[in-house]
């Protein structure tokens, strides 16, 4: 029997996945075809979904982006036996933009059935846990701080040290918390892998559990991710029944719960302590720290928070060693990190790699430049509070230490590009704007600053005592830069100034050239 992959993404099914997969098998029951048809996670390639792939002796052939009025066509051409039609694409592994990636938290992501436990199993799945169960809690987080793995959410804080002081703590209850509240414009890395493998997650934060004694995880989930629920869930419901997860795990003796809790929609909770307090049930506001959530997390006890990509990392670490992961990447940057690319682009999609490559050659040798043709003007990078990135800064390595050095952010990975007809005054009254309506409102320079600061861009743009005004905007950047008590009104200044310093002509300024 031929077996056939459709994707279950939920951007594979918003360009129309469901109804392929459907004519794939109204076709072949038409024709007296039998198939097997798999639903899996995308590869990434969001240019060519939906991706169809069909299992065949030389390997998987792909065809996309499929239509379900080109199924008849695909069937009468021969797809099942992976011959030629004007949508294939060739063997999926050969296609370049998948090919020159270091797929290694994204390793099953678009080639397993992500709610399957056998495939997972089949494809290295649980091999890190079961390492795990045989080493001590401090070896644990030894090899995960030798990985040099940081952050993934943003913060780039380095897990290991993090875990250790949890570790640490005394206590007799810990958590295990995942952050799965993405929100920032651009990035979808964290949809996928709940989407794609599950599984993954969820022996990553299981390992988490072993490492510092936390006998209860809980995922973070925001609202507008129901397919992540419905995968995760199932996958956990398996992970029980298997004993990957309950009181005895593998007969361990040792001890893990997990539970999904959706969040409301309100961005701020993407910050760790607005988070806890969600969860706590109580309405998501920013926590003053100290004391850090390690030492007094969720209820008050030593809680380890990591996001998405974080934790789904940690597997390969324990099942290859911290070595082997800490071998790819540059700098204090090891690992690799899912960049996901959107906005005017050619080819958007995700693009796993080591640290190191330069954001040009992420726009154009996996972007293809702008999907208008135009010139790329200015890209941001890192969510809605990431710096704007002119062309002259394309050149900067995809690492944490480079971005910080020219003011920038490289965050969560996401990578939004704009092309030649982009207004950036316009764009920085959006990162002000959107301040505004997401604040939670605890702290003055967030709450006040932003509101404010809509009102002087928009005398800015008006043209309405202009100096005054630019003046007035840079003093209330540094002003919510060192005063608010959260990133998210710490770090509205990095669009709007780096709007202001790199396009200073669309705020009715002259640019350095201009002056020269």
């Amino acid at each position: 029997m031929i077996t056939v992959y459709v994707p279950r993404d939920s951007s594979a099914l918003g360009l129309g996945a469901e109804r392929v997969a459907n004519a794939i098998q109204l076709e072949a029951a038409r024709r007296g075809t039998a198939i097997k048809l798999v639903r899996n996670g995308s590869r990434g390639l969001y240019w060519l979904e939906p991706l169809v792939e069909v299992v065949t002796p030389g390997g998987r052939v792909a065809y996309g982006p499929v239509r379900p009025g080109d199924v008849a066509g695909l069937f009468e051409a021969g797809f099942l036996e992976g011959k030629a039609h004007p949508l294939y694409q060739g063997l999926t592994e050969e296609i370049p933009y998948l090919k020159n990636q270091e797929r290694l938290t994204f390793a099953r992501v678009g080639i397993t059935d992500p709610v399957c436990l056998e495939d997972y199993l089949a494809h290295g799945g649980y091999r890190g846990l079961r390492n795990a169960l045989a080493m001590e809690p401090a070896a644990i987080v030894e090899e995960v701080t030798a990985s040099g793995l940081r952050g993934r959410g943003g913060a780039a804080f380095p897990t290991g040290i993090k875990w250790k002081t949890v570790l640490n703590a005394p206590a007799g209850q810990k958590y295990v918390v995942c952050n799965a509240d993405e929100g920032d414009s651009g990035t979808f890395s964290d949809r996928m892998i709940m989407e794609g493998d599950p599984f993954v997650l969820i022996e990553g934060m299981t390992i988490a559990g072993l490492a510092v004694g936390a006998t209860q995880g809980y995922i973070y989930l925001r609202i507008e991710y129901p397919h992540a629920g419905v995968a995760l869930n199932q996958a956990i419901e398996a992970a029980i029944q298997a004993g990957y997860l309950g009181d005895d795990i593998l007969g361990s003796g040792k001890r893990f719960q997990l539970e999904v809790r959706l969040g409301a929609g309100a961005y701020v909770c993407g910050e760790e302590t607005a988070l806890l307090e969600s969860l706590e049930g109580k309405r998501g506001m920013v926590r003053f720290k100290p004391p850090l959530p390690a030492i007094e997390g969720l209820f008050g006890q030593p809680t380890v928070i990591n996001n998405v990509i974080s934790l789904a990392s940690v597997p390969i670490i324990l099942d290859k060693g911290g070595k082997y992961y800490a071998d790819y990447g540059m700098g204090r940057s090891r690992g690799t990190l899912p960049l996901q690319l959107a906005g005017n682009v050619k080819r958007p999609g995700l693009i796993e790699k080591a640290f190191g490559m330069t954001l040009r050659e992420l726009l154009y040798d996996y972007g293809g430049g702008s999907a208008s043709g135009r010139p790329i003007r200015a890209v941001q990078v890192g969510g809605p509070l990431g710096s704007y990135m002119p062309e002259s800064q394309f050149d900067t390595p995809l690492d944490y230490e480079s971005f910080s050095a020219i003011w920038a952010v490289l965050g969560h990975g996401g990578v939004v590009v704009f092309d030649d007809t982009v207004d950036m005054a316009k764009m920085a009254r959006y990162a002000m704007e959107f301040c505004a309506l997401e604040s939670c409102g605890k702290c003055t320079p967030c709450r006040i600053g932003s509101t404010r600061g809509v009102e002087v861009i928009d005398r800015i743009i008006d043209d309405r005592d202009r100096a005054k005004n630019l003046a007035l905007l840079r003093d209330l950047g540094d002003t919510m830069l060192a005063g608010s008590l959260c990133a998210l009104g710490g770090m509205t200044p990095y669009p709007v100034l780096s709007a202001l310093n790199h396009f200073p002509e669309d705020f009715g300024e002259k640019s350095v050239a201009q002056v020269a």
